[in-house]
C-alpha cells in the first residue's frame, strides 16, 4: 500500500516560519510531487510543484514565501512556509503523480492525483 504520510503542522503566529514534510513510500524521484491545501468547505488549491528533474514552481499566492523541495534519495517532500498569513491556514496534503510539464502547480490536477496524503493541519494566528 502506497502511503504519502505529512508531518509539521502547527499553531503559529503570522510573520512565522514551518516546514512541512512528506514522507512517502514510493521513489518520489520518479513522480512530479506537489502540496495543496485546503481551507474550510473550499476546493483543494495547488500551492507548490516540483517535476521528475527538480524544477519547481509555486502559485503567485505564495510565491517569494513557499519554498518547495525534496530529497530523493529519502523519498521526503519538503514545503518551508515563511512570512505565514492568516489565509495560509488550512490542511496541507502532499501529492504524487506521473507528470512530464508543469507550468503550474495546478497541472498537476490535468494528470491526475496518483496518490493522497491524509493531510497535516496549518492555523495561522493574527
Amino acid at each position: 500500500e502506497v502511503q504519502l504520510v505529512e508531518s509539521g503542522g502547527a499553531s503559529v503566529e503570522a510573520g512565522g516560519s514551518l516546514r512541512l514534510s512528506c514522507e512517502a513510500s514510493i521513489y518520489i524521484s520518479s513522480y512530479c510531487m506537489g502540496w495543496f491545501r485546503q481551507k474550510g468547505g473550499e476546493e483543494r488549491e495547488a500551492v507548490a510543484a516540483v517535476d521528475i528533474d527538480g524544477n519547481s514552481i509555486s502559485a503567485d499566492s505564495v510565491k517569494d514565501r513557499f519554498t518547495i523541495s525534496k530529497d530523493n534519495a529519502k523519498s521526503i517532500l519538503y514545503l518551508q512556509m515563511n512570512s505565514l498569513k492568516p489565509e495560509d491556514s488550512g490542511m496541507y496534503y502532499c501529492a504524487a503523480t506521473r507528470c512530464t510539464v508543469l507550468t503550474d502547480p495546478e497541472d498537476l490536477n490535468l494528470y491526475g492525483i496518483d496518490y493522497w496524503g491524509k493531510g497535516t493541519l496549518v492555523a495561522i494566528s493574527s
